[in-house]
Parts: C-alpha cells; structure tokens; sequence
C-alpha cells in the first residue's frame, strides 16, 4: 500500500491517486531496493540488496545485457541511458523513483488510449489500464517498445476516481443462479447416458 503523501508528493500529476496505486499494486514492489533481472525471458537470481550502493553495483553489473526493473514501479533501468556509468541512484529512491515510474506509465497510457481512439469514456479505462499494464510488463504494444516511444501528447482518458475493478472480479461479485432453480434444471434435463447395451448380449 503506498503511503497517500509519497504519491501526492511524487507522481505524475496527470495520473489520478486511485490508479497510481493500482498502477503500483500491479507491477511493483513494497521495497524501494527490489531488482529484477530478466534475461531471454528468464528471472535471474540476484542478491538482495541493503542499501542503495548495493542496489546501484547489482544494477550496473546487469544493464546492458539484461532486462533490469528495479524499485517501487519496477521502472525499467538503462532506458535512454548509453552507459551503466550514467545510472543514477535516485532509480532506488522511492519518490524518483515513483516520479519516473508514473511519468513513463502515463506516457504508456497516452499511447494505449491513442490507439484505442482516443475514447472519452470510462467505461473503457479499465481495458486501456489492463493493455498499459502489460506494455509495461512486456516493454512493448502493438510490436513498438513503449519505452523508446515518441510520447503522443494529450490526456490520458477519462480516469476512474476510484480504483478499478477487474472483469473477472466484477463477475464474481455477481449473484449466481438461485439454488431452487439450478435444482428445477437438473430435474428437468431428462437422461442423458444411453442405457440400453447394459444387459444386452455378452
């Protein structure tokens, strides 16, 4: 759960509280120092760091030639930089780290909603929220990498105050068929296994 005044304080001012939360809750870590290391689609192993040293040596010895997340957003290490020597230690500093993390996941939203057509409703947010998600996760939509990418401008769509609810939830919070009638069902359905070989001719 992020504390309401490193959000007020430090993210994207274009993204609303509720989904810089969410937005955390989906891609990031409660620990400032998490690094993870990805290379050819795998996890690797690394140590875990104590302090921001730690953290900034395990950075710079995997930039490069894997992919590197680190901090509160899981922000992408090395983007934009040439060289691991040019990576600075605000990447595990909570509030850049969250400044950078939204300020990128916003430019992601901007793309995502570009491509939807720019729809004005919030109806949609939740599919545009999950796509930007998953371009974060991936690194790339629709075959660009989103990290690299020209930012379009214009505003993200219209963003729930409140925090999001998935599909799936949404359905599940649905009530079900009452007993009573699933129960009619069953008795109504007539048989259904074939019967008439049982006895019959050996």
């Amino acid at each position: 759960m992020l504390d309401a005044i490193l959000i007020k304080e430090c993210a994207d001012p274009s993204l609303k509280p509720a989904i810089v939360e969410q937005f955390v809750d989906a891609v990031g870590s409660p620990d400032p120092l998490a690094i993870s290391v990805k290379s050819g689609g795998r996890l690797l192993l690394v140590p875990k760091a104590k302090t921001a040293d730690e953290a900034m040596e395990i950075i710079r010895q995997n930039v490069g030639h894997s992919v590197v997340r680190v901090g509160l957003t899981q922000f992408p290490a090395g983007v934009g930089a040439k060289d691991a020597s040019e990576l600075k230690p605000d990447l595990v500093e909570p509030c850049a780290n969250l400044r950078m993390g939204t300020a990128m996941f916003a430019k992601i939203l901007r793309i995502v909603t570009k491509w939807y057509g720019s729809p004005q409703s919030e109806e949609v947010f939740p599919q545009i929220f999950d796509d930007a998600v998953y371009a974060w996760k991936t690194g790339e939509f629709e075959g660009e990498s989103v990290f690299q990418a020209e930012d379009p401008g214009g505003v993200v769509t219209e963003q729930p105050s409140s925090v999001v609810q998935r599909d799936a939830q949404t359905r599940a919070d649905q009530p079900g068929e009452p007993a009573a009638s699933a129960q009619s069902k069953v008795q109504d359905a007539g048989i259904r296994i074939d019967l008439s070989r049982i006895g019959g001719q050996h």
